[in-house]
């Protein structure tokens, strides 16, 4: 049970370490790279996270009826980790001119809104399929599968926790 509650909680304090990093200074990035003033970056930022929201009963959906959870957490996966590579390319991608500038806002926000899709598929999806793999007729497993959540919540929670003081601590020093 080890190696299987290890790849769970690493993979979704992970998971919640890149959600974290995003949100936690993007008003701050929209405001100073992006050049947006403060009320189009918070508009921004409110209309991400309200999709990130709104998408899980889409993506639940999804797969209860037609994909099912492991092919929706792979599909959904892959999208929020291209996302991830999209963000970090339309960083590195330089803004000396009005042209340039414009193809690093689209970049960021499709990325964004490719992260937003991708999570909203995965969220729903993996802590469900991750207590699926335990036998609610064997005893260790039921405890185990107790166990899981709590590991699961606890590993979240601090990678929030860390997520804040290494993001905040570059914004501030580097």
């Amino acid at each position: 049970f080890f190696f299987f509650f290890s790849i769970f909680v690493g993979v979704e304090m992970a998971e919640r370490f890149a959600y974290y990093g995003i949100s936690s200074n993007m008003i701050m990035y929209l405001t100073g790279p992006l050049g947006q003033s403060t009320a189009a970056a918070a508009a921004n930022v409110n209309a991400w996270i309200g999709t990130m929201s709104f998408l899980p009963l889409l993506w639940a959906f999804v797969a209860d009826a037609f994909l099912g959870r492991f092919r929706t957490i792979v599909i959904s996966s892959s999208l929020y980790i291209l996302g991830l590579g999209l963000l970090s390319f339309s960083a590195m991608v330089p803004s000396h001119s009005e042209d340039q500038n414009q193809l690093q806002v689209t970049l960021f926000f499709c990325s964004l809104y490719l992260i937003a899709v991708g999570q909203g598929g995965y969220n729903p999806c993996i802590k469900s399929f991750g207590a699926d793999q335990f036998d609610a007729n064997d005893l260790t497993e039921a405890k185990a599968k107790s166990s899981y959540f709590n590991w699961l919540m606890f590993g979240s929670c601090v990678s929030i926790f860390t997520t804040r003081l290494v993001s905040n601590y570059i914004q501030e020093n580097l």
